[in-house]
């Protein structure tokens, strides 16, 4: 196209010449060195856009995925919002959004390598790349735990990279839901953000047999449902499947969570009814992270279940006992918070009635 504007400048027609080639490597040699002079004489804001801001208003924060940098801004008051720190990481080519975690203790910053245009997920592609970057906040500052990318590695012909996605109200989990183009969507837990793990996926596989833009761009929760914006292919919806790592009881718990918009970018705090799936799913955790004997576990349950099947003061009765119960053996627990939260749980539902 340059040479082309010098042969129409110059009067002349047809193909470009040996002349007009070398009158352009000039100009071009020109023309950088003046942005050069210019770059270094300009003063350094640091960078001058994000991407996308996720502001949590129930904390008061919002996480800015900037470009270079990630920024954590108080929005406490939302007229004056300030940056209260700000991350940066060399294995980033380009922050793209943000999420918290329910309780606003950490925050999880996306990375469109390559602008989501190439197959970034091969096998011989560095598991820093294109990912997730997991950070804590401590004290108002964001510091770093871990990386997250898609496990399994994608062939040259499919276009992947970490994109949008969002929360899953699982409760006592920070699970997200996340879109990777040709490479799927991911259901992984992050509870642990130095160690977050793949719990379920969905991949539909190349459309070709050449890179091409496709798959997942958007993979949302709404309402008990997962709502994934294919770029060549459509829209899917799933349902989330009880596995080892995901019992039946969370998964209810979650689509008890009803909300009547959804905008993964104003992220909301979730909470959840008092319901019998909420204190089973709080069981089956401490079940699988052994914060509770064996034996305890089966008690709970049976008096759960005996519980939900009475009616009137039976079933309070019967509900206060049990959440007297765990009350007590909450200290000698492995997991004495969570073992808090079910008795709390179980001490609203027997307050509910039913």
């Amino acid at each position: 196209m340059l040479l082309d504007t010098l042969v129409a400048r110059r009067g002349g027609s047809g193909a470009p010449t040996a002349a007009d080639s070398a009158s352009l490597r000039a100009y071009l040699a020109e023309v950088v060195a003046e942005q050069e002079r210019r770059v270094a004489e300009r003063p350094s804001f640091g960078p001058t856009q994000c991407h996308d801001i996720t502001v949590f208003p129930a904390t008061g924060l919002a996480g800015g995925a900037c470009e270079g940098y990630g920024f954590l801004i108080d929005i406490s008051d939302p007229v004056s919002p300030r940056r209260i720190d700000a991350v940066s990481d060399e294995n980033f080519s380009y922050w793209h959004s943000a999420t918290f975690g329910n309780d606003g203790t950490k925050v999880l910053f996306t990375d469109e390598w390559g602008g989501g245009g190439g197959a970034y997920c091969r096998e011989t592609d560095p598991m820093e790349w294109g990912a997730n970057a997991i950070f804590s906040i401590r004290d108002r500052a964001m510091r770093f735990e871990s990386y997250y990318k898609l496990p399994a590695a994608q062939p040259d012909n499919e276009v992947c990279v970490a994109h949008n996605g969002s929360l899953i109200p699982i409760p006592g989990r920070d699970v997200m839901v996340q879109a990777w183009y040709s490479g799927g969507i991911s259901v992984f837990d992050w509870t642990d953000p130095t160690s977050p793990v793949e719990i379920a996926y969905h991949d539909r596989g190349a459309v070709s047999e050449r890179a091409r833009m496709s798959g997942p761009w958007s993979s949302y929760w709404y309402n008990g449902l997962i709502v994934s914006s294919e770029i060549s292919r459509g829209l899917d919806v799933f349902e989330l499947a009880p596995s080892p790592l995901l019992s039946r009881n969370e998964i209810e718990a979650a689509a008890s969570v009803r909300v009547d918009h959804f905008n993964p970018q104003s992220q909301p705090r979730f909470v959840w009814p008092a319901t019998f799936a909420l204190a089973g799913a709080y069981v089956d955790q401490l079940e699988r992270s052994g914060g509770l004997a064996a034996s305890r576990v089966a008690s709970t349950r049976q008096r759960l279940s005996e519980a939900e099947r009475a009616e009137g003061t039976a079933r309070r009765d019967a509900l206060e006992s049990l959440a007297g119960d765990l009350a007590s053996e909450a200290g000698p627990s492995g997991d004495a918070a969570k073992v808090r939260t079910l008795a709390d749980t179980v001490w609203e539902l027997a307050a509910t009635g039913p």
